[in-house]
């Protein structure tokens, strides 16, 4: 079938007026008195509407709904259904870790800086760092779904769509940070539900509807058409467990709507996001299975082209207008989120509580560094989005490096004896065993693969244990951890390191529990998490005292 488009007149008024509107909404914010705590956590004071909007549309973005058709496509009929589900349940999960870390902090701004407070320097760097890291591949990874979207649907290049989309982006959310993005989520969630619920089934009826299922059968293997197919679950699913857990520990932008929205809002502000996700990533996601029957072949090669390349196919021009601004939402409410978590991190743990003396941080020029540091993260995510990578591949990536800080930031907020050293130890080493694993530079064979399969399955026991431990307390963590470790471990022996990545992501679970462990154990301090509240303040606050 034919692959029509918007062609550039259309497609560039479409864009001027997402952006032109979304910047006008930005100017309600007000700018006569500018405020550095503001601009990062818009006051500890967002009600449950509009941050529950928020945290979904920075859940849901651009690059999930690629991931999830992507996964669908590879994975068959389940790909989506691990992709969406488990992404949802972590939402959940994190919960209570959110109101144990907000009622430590309730005036803090990131992670990193309450475990300047909690353990020192290099243990907020290295959270601080590895939250630079992750939040620039997001934003890349958003950059690169839209540059495909005005590629695969206009005359335009795909290097010149990215530079819209990132001007576009920066545009509106320069002045004002977190406020302006917060606030431009609210419109951009009711976009993306609403043209989500309509596109889905038009493409669906307008390919053939349920006849596709019939004809269709003939293009997907067994393990493709199944709903609890293992290949999709080692593959896909377990992975993405890893790493949306780790995800949710680790992204900045989901800890700066912890900080932001009313502390009495959490719970239902984290229950109406999970069901929002579950439900937009995984509809949309099957576009992808829809595209594995239909027999169609992602253009280039490319399967970043799939979601566009069937709406291109079988949509009119007035739904194409809808599902262009759908995924144009969807990117711009998670690009925003990662400039202003990028904002934050630089202007709290590089020079707030690093580089400026104790307590003498000056609020006009954080200002400074936070905008600077979005410029300059556009121009360096817009430089390696040129190389057009995988994002599928690129999300898990990023949620695996997080995996070796989960249990030590967890265990950090809870248990009093960790200490630096072994926060410090544990996430090096974890990391340091990650990446020679993760991209092949360690053969897993003999005695090596059973060792490592060992400690993959220890992996597998803290992941369940963790997810526990929120709701449940120590002792059900423990219990459970333990019961899926012995469960796990007859059937991962001999068999998980044949699955590289999902390998790599449970020793950086393993290695960095164990160490983290281990080490405080040996130690006899004792933390007072009292004193975390008294120095997370405001910047603004403590600059009019002085």
């Amino acid at each position: 079938m034919q692959i029509q488009q918007l062609g550039t007149p259309l497609t560039l008024l479409l864009l001027t007026l997402f952006f032109g509107v979304t910047f006008l909404i930005t100017l309600s914010i007000g700018r006569k008195q500018e405020n550095a705590d503001h601009y990062m956590t818009a006051g500890n004071k967002v009600a449950f509407g509009i941050s529950a909007a928020s945290m979904t549309a920075t859940w849901i973005w651009a690059s999930s709904l690629y991931a999830s058709a992507t996964s669908g496509y590879i994975y068959g009929i389940s790909g989506p259904i691990h992709y969406g589900l488990w992404g949802a349940l972590m939402i959940l999960f994190i919960y209570p870790f959110g109101r144990r870390i907000r009622s430590l902090a309730p005036n803090a701004h990131t992670l990193a800086e309450i475990l300047h407070v909690r353990h020192g320097r290099s243990s907020q760097l290295l959270l601080a760092g590895s939250n630079v890291l992750g939040s620039l591949l997001s934003l890349t990874s958003n950059f690169i779904a839209g540059g495909a979207l005005i590629a695969m649907l206009s005359p335009l290049s795909f290097s010149a769509g990215v530079l819209v989309i990132a001007t576009g982006v920066l545009l509106y959310t320069l002045w004002s940070g977190i406020r302006a993005s917060i606030l431009t989520d609210f419109v951009q969630v009711c976009a993306m539900l609403g043209a989500a619920a309509i596109i889905v089934p038009t493409v669906f009826f307008t390919a053939g509807g349920p006849e596709i299922f019939t004809t269709g059968a003939v293009n997907l293997t067994p393990q493709q058409q199944s709903f609890f197919s293992t290949e999709a679950f080692l593959n896909q699913g377990a992975p993405y467990i890893a790493a949306v857990l780790a995800y949710a520990i680790g992204n900045q932008t989901i800890a700066q709507r912890l900080f932001a929205v009313r502390e009495d809002k959490i719970k239902q502000t984290f229950i109406t996001a999970t069901v929002g996700y579950g439900a937009t990533v995984i509809g949309v996601g099957m576009l992808g299975v829809l595209a594995l029957y239909l027999g169609i072949e992602p253009l280039d090669g490319d399967v970043n082209n799939l979601i566009p390349q069937l709406a291109a196919s079988y949509l009119g021009t007035a739904m194409l207008c809808v599902f262009f601004v759908m995924i144009i939402g969807a990117m711009a409410s998670t690009a925003d989120s990662d400039l202003s978590a990028l904002s934050s991190i630089m202007m709290t743990d590089f020079y707030g509580r690093n580089i400026a003396k104790p307590g003498r941080a000056d609020p006009k020029l954080m200002l400074l560094v936070g905008r600077c540091t979005m410029i300059t993260a556009t121009g360096i995510a817009v430089y390696i989005a040129s190389n057009r990578l995988n994002i599928l591949d690129l999300l898990v990536l990023v949620g695996a490096i997080w995996g070796a800080l989960v249990f030590p930031v967890i265990a950090s907020f809870y248990w009093s004896r960790v200490t630096n050293k072994a926060f410090s130890i544990a996430v090096v080493a974890a990391l340091a065993v990650f990446f020679p694993v993760r991209f092949g530079l360690i053969e897993l064979v003999g005695p090596i693969a059973l060792f490592s399969d060992l400690l993959s399955v220890v992996g597998v026991g803290v992941i369940a244990g963790l997810m526990v431990f929120g709701f449940l307390g120590l002792k059900a963590s423990l219990i459970a951890g333990s019961l899926v470790t012995l469960a796990v471990l007859p059937f991962g022996m001999g068999f998980l390191h044949l699955y590289p990545v999902l390998t790599a992501s449970l020793l950086a679970y393993s290695i960095s529990t164990l160490l983290c462990v281990g080490i405080s154990l040996l130690g006899d301090q004792h933390f007072d998490f009292e004193v975390i509240a008294q120095q997370t303040g405001r910047f603004d606050r403590a600059a009019k005292q002085e």
